[in-house]
């Protein structure tokens, strides 16, 4: 299993920049996989206003090796030619580091604000999923004839990753599961549980098969809910915590185990602690859980 750092929940003292940049490049040091920023234009309970794309791009320049994504990134908020050109921007100056984790949004103060319109977020998360992959795979006279003038547009900035980053569709309904197999290299949940994770593994795969697509293509990863033994929660967890309430650390071990064998590829760490002791928690991670991880 691979791991990942998410920078948004920690309430960032002074100089906030700096220390979501140093959070990374410790999480870089110890060892994990990924660095994850989710998207919202407005502050809500659940997460913060900094852009992704903006975030991601100061990562990338302060480290060398760690992955980059978005947990997620709202495509109905975007024209999708100029996203997919920030996006391949991305993924060429991070050498092909980038994910690109996507999602149709649930805030209908943000659709409003936008003028979006939230009862078209589906078919402009597809239209713009497939857009995208067009543009960035130079296929763009294949798009079907209501794309128009699209269907003529040639890709500016190459990414590194061949024919675009990889693509996780989050979201928890079947729709969402049915973008991840058309369009995606895995699907993205929150919080889930190891029965959850079987359940939508065992959905994946009959969605795959009916497609023609073989259901090892599709991975399954996730946001993690974490409170660290002995570092108290200093702001509201939106979901399931690993392990559960005052867990242990033989307790989240355990719990990331059957995540493993039910499926999960890969947990984004949602740490809602003080920003003063995310090296701490870090360093806890390194040390007493992911050994123990490795050995299962």
């Amino acid at each position: 299993m691979k791991f990942g750092f998410s920078l948004e929940p920690p309430l960032w003292p002074e100089e906030p920049g700096a220390a979501m940049v140093q959070a990374a490049r410790d999480a870089e040091r110890i060892g994990l996989h990924y660095v994850l920023m989710s998207s919202h234009v407005l502050y809500s309970e659940h997460g913060a206003a900094v852009d992704p794309l903006v975030l991601l791009s100061a990562v990338a320049g302060a480290t060398s090796r760690i992955g980059l994504a978005t947990s997620v990134l709202v495509l109905p908020y975007y024209h999708p030619v100029v996203l997919a050109n920030q996006v391949a921007s991305l993924d060429m100056l991070s050498g092909g580091r980038l994910t690109l984790g996507v999602g149709t949004g649930w805030n209908p103060q943000e659709f409003a604000a936008l003028d979006v319109p939230v009862r078209q977020r589906g078919r402009r998360t597809d239209d713009s999923l497939e857009v995208m992959q067009a543009i960035w795979s130079g296929t763009t006279a294949q798009l079907p004839e209501r794309f128009g003038v699209l269907r003529e547009a040639v890709g500016g900035v190459r990414p590194a990753s061949p024919g675009g980053p990889p693509i996780w569709v989050g979201g928890h309904s079947d729709a969402s599961i049915r973008r991840a197999v058309r369009f995606g290299a895995g699907w993205h949940g929150s919080g889930i549980s190891h029965d959850q994770a079987r359940s939508f593994r065992a959905r994946i795969d009959e969605l795959a098969a009916e497609a023609g697509r073989d259901p090892s293509t599709v991975e399954i990863s996730t946001v993690a809910f974490l409170v660290p033994p002995g570092l108290p929660a200093v702001r509201p967890v939106p979901g399931r915590l690993l392990g559960g309430d005052g867990a242990s650390t033989a307790a989240i071990v355990d719990d990331l185990s059957l995540l493993g064998k039910a499926g999960v590829t890969m947990c984004s760490l949602w740490m809602p602690i003080d920003a003063h002791r995310v090296t701490e928690a870090l360093e806890w991670f390194a040390s007493d859980v992911l050994p123990r991880v490795a050995e299962l």
